[in-house]
């Protein structure tokens, strides 16, 4: 496979060394155009290791873009992404960023755990066995202890009754959590949420934000972009609000929701707050 170039600041100076402990995201400086319209303008974020970070904003803003490019699934195309020091996608030769080889790039999402709107699951496996492909196929594992980690999985979100059950018989709210064991089943560095209840009827959202606020204390690095204010405010470390392929504010809940500092922040939040909701 040819690999495109990209020309970006050098990440050998700006990366850190190898991070002592798993998670630690840096994004530089990130461009992203669709065509003639720029998506993302010079993103900049950090997230420490087993920070929680919850993105915000308008649809159309660039938070899922953002997103896609932590894992590579959209290549970007000015600034760099790293992970405990390793640059995601690219390799540096000379002063530029050169895409790695496919092979690469699957060996390296292997570290970075996704969490898709619409679950995704191969309706053709059982719960279960949607948990333990990855684990079999792409790390190679025995399948006797993918099983016993896969049932440990299903019953940390709790599903462990329901393993034998494909996904048709399944609610949504119950595959989107066969989809959390899916990514967790690789122990990922990091996992991203990319509006991980949009998808589902109202009352089933509840079981699914439980099973994420339990993973927020674990320790895990946690990027999600998300609607659900209430549930930004009880899990973040760290608010991000986006709008216009810009990161124009960001803090604590506490700052973000209670004390936004920028006109447009406190717009947004005028209308998507009710007037009831208390920091």
């Amino acid at each position: 496979m040819s690999t495109a170039v990209f020309p970006a600041e050098s990440p050998t100076t700006a990366a850190p060394a190898a991070a002592a402990t798993r998670g630690h995201v840096e994004i530089t400086n990130v461009r992203k155009s669709f065509g003639g319209t720029e998506v993302l303008k010079g993103v900049s974020l950090t997230v420490p290791p087993g920070g929680v970070a919850v993105i915000v904003g308008p649809s159309g803003s660039g938070k899922s873009t953002l997103l896609r490019t932590i894992n590579h699934l959209e290549k970007v195309d000015g600034g760099y992404i790293t992970i405990d020091g390793q640059l995601v996608g690219y390799q540096v030769r000379g002063n530029k960023l050169h895409e790695l080889r496919e092979k690469d790039i699957l060996k390296q999402r292997t570290d970075i755990g996704m969490v898709f709107q619409n679950f995704n699951l191969f309706p053709h496996l059982t719960a279960l066995e949607n948990v333990t492909e990855a684990p079999v196929v792409a790390l190679h594992r025995n399948k006797a202890e993918a099983r016993k980690r896969g049932l440990e999985l299903l019953d940390r979100v709790g599903l462990k009754g329901r393993a034998d059950a494909y996904p048709r018989q399944l609610s949504g709210g119950q595959q989107q959590r066969v989809a959390i064991a899916r990514a967790l089943a690789l122990d990922p560095k990091i996992l991203l949420f990319d509006e991980p209840t949009s998808a589902l009827d109202p009352e089933l959202v509840n079981e699914v934000l439980d099973v994420i606020r339990e993973l927020a204390t674990s320790g895990t690095t946690l990027i999600i972009v998300t609607h659900e204010m209430g549930f930004a405010r009880d899990v973040a470390d760290t608010v991000v609000f986006m709008d216009q392929g810009q990161i124009v504010e960001q803090g604590s809940p506490q700052e973000i929701f209670a004390n936004p500092r920028e006109p447009r922040t406190r717009s947004f939040f005028s209308k998507v707050i009710e007037p009831a909701f208390n920091i």
